[in-house]
């Protein structure tokens, strides 16, 4: 159920990562050119910041840079999340290297600012370094055990909170002292010597 669910994320991840990452970083791309005047850098060379644009695309990088790191670090989650998504860029860089026109042109959406960026981050080596970076997760044998991952959550917690998994053993209820003996001698010689006695008819 755990890797079954780490594959829904890892679907996820790929659209954010496409749409959300791809757009952000195609908004925030810019090209130097030699030469450029100042009055035609963006901003006229000013603070980004005021621009609500240059804002939205970094929310959107940094919210894909966010989910991306989550999907990494965080020992419960599948390593499927991560690194089918990592599988999937460092098998696109690969095509890339061997045949640059067949990578691009895999490339959907290359007409609208997702498919441009994600194009972009291919050209750039972008998505080579997020791909070697979501694949790490599946190099750790821990991430792959759910067992394993508790024990070592149970592990932490006893160390903050001593005896917190091992409940203290119900104490046993004292044991019942045992009785005397009842003398079976006589009733003439228990009563003493003095006793007076029944004479026989």
């Amino acid at each position: 159920m755990r890797h079954r669910i780490g594959i829904i994320l890892a679907v996820v991840m790929t659209g954010v990562l496409f749409f959300l990452g791809a757009w952000g970083y195609l908004r925030l791309l810019r090209l130097p050119v030699q030469g450029v005047q100042l009055s035609r850098l963006s901003a006229g060379g000013g603070s980004l910041l005021p621009d609500n644009r240059v804002l939205l695309a970094l929310a959107a990088v940094a919210g894909t840079g966010l989910l991306a790191g989550i999907l990494i670090a965080v020992p419960r989650i599948s390593p499927l999340a991560a690194g089918l998504p990592g599988l999937l860029l460092l098998g696109w860089t690969g095509l890339f290297l061997v045949s640059v026109r067949q990578a691009v042109d895999l490339i959907p959406l290359r007409s609208d600012p997702f498919g441009a960026g994600f194009e972009a981050m291919l050209l750039n080596g972008i998505l080579a370094a997020a791909g070697l970076a979501m694949i790490l997760p599946m190099f750790v044998p821990s991430r792959w055990s759910t067992r394993e991952a508790d024990d070592s959550a149970d592990a932490a917690t006893d160390q903050f909170v001593p005896g917190w998994s091992e409940p203290q053993p119900a104490q046993a209820p004292p044991a019942a002292l045992p009785k005397r003996p009842t003398p079976t001698g006589d009733a003439s010689l228990a009563a003493g010597p003095n006793a007076p006695t029944t004479p026989a008819d």
